[in-house]
């Protein structure tokens, strides 16, 4: 998804919002989102965070920690989605899938710095950074029963080989081999009790700004590649 889709999703997000609402006792929000960079279209929230699904999962109980962790998306579990995935049982963050601890994960999406020359109108403003992020807040429950495991991690891999177009078969692994890999992993599943949007796109500009940002955007410098960014830190590993 790049940033032309992600304004011309917006832009239908605000057609067709399909706001949550917020019972009583409802977890806190986790960020602090201005009105026009507020989106609460769920249809919307759950495609990003299927494109977006490698996420930041946050802790803050005995200590903070965060972990760097692909996840998938129950979309039809609990009122706004469940969200699955596992870490080392080494991690101490493992201590955390007790039912009871809050965690937030955190959906990144596509993010740049905005010159202020790339405005239709360049009096009177000033340089920003536009991003995208999606919060889902919830409690940690633990998956550690094997075909529960077993299966969560069928659905994992899955997702990330049909988006990729390759065709390895989790299946096909020898049961002792993964047994063994399993043994070293949590599960866990969090059901979202509060999820937040917040898009800072320049969608509050004018139309004519609009239009002159996505023509910049297209002509701005790009950021490294995963594979230019590998190839580089090789080459710095083989200089010793």
């Amino acid at each position: 998804m790049n940033r032309r889709d992600l304004l011309a999703g917006l832009a239908l997000a605000s057609l067709e919002a399909s706001a949550q609402t917020r019972p009583a006792g409802a977890a806190a929000e986790s960020l602090y989102i201005p009105k026009p960079q507020l989106v609460e279209d769920r249809r919307f929230l759950h495609d990003f965070m299927d494109e977006f699904a490698f996420v930041d999962l946050v802790t803050v109980s005995p200590s903070l920690r965060i972990t760097h962790i692909p996840v998938w998306l129950d979309r039809a579990a609990g009122a706004y989605g469940t969200i699955h995935g596992h870490i080392s049982r080494q991690n101490p963050q493992s201590g955390t899938f007790d039912g009871k601890q809050t965690a937030v994960i955190v959906f990144r999406g596509p993010q740049g710095y905005i010159s202020p020359t790339w405005y239709a109108k360049t009096d009177n403003v000033v340089p920003t950074w536009n991003f995208c992020v999606v919060h889902a807040t919830g409690k940690l429950r633990p998956v550690e029963g094997h075909s529960q495991l077993n299966d969560l991690l069928a659905r994992l891999i899955a997702k990330f080989e049909s988006y990729e177009g390759t065709s390895y078969d989790f299946a096909g692994i020898d049961d002792s081999y993964k047994n063994g890999l399993m043994g070293g992993i949590i599960g866990f599943e969090l059901e979202i009790e509060l999820l937040e949007g917040k898009f800072k796109l320049g969608q509050d500009r004018s139309p004519a700004d609009r239009q002159s940002l996505l023509k910049k955007l297209g002509d701005a410098r790009a950021p490294r590649s995963l594979r230019e960014f590998t190839a580089s830190f090789y080459e710095r590993q083989s200089r010793g």
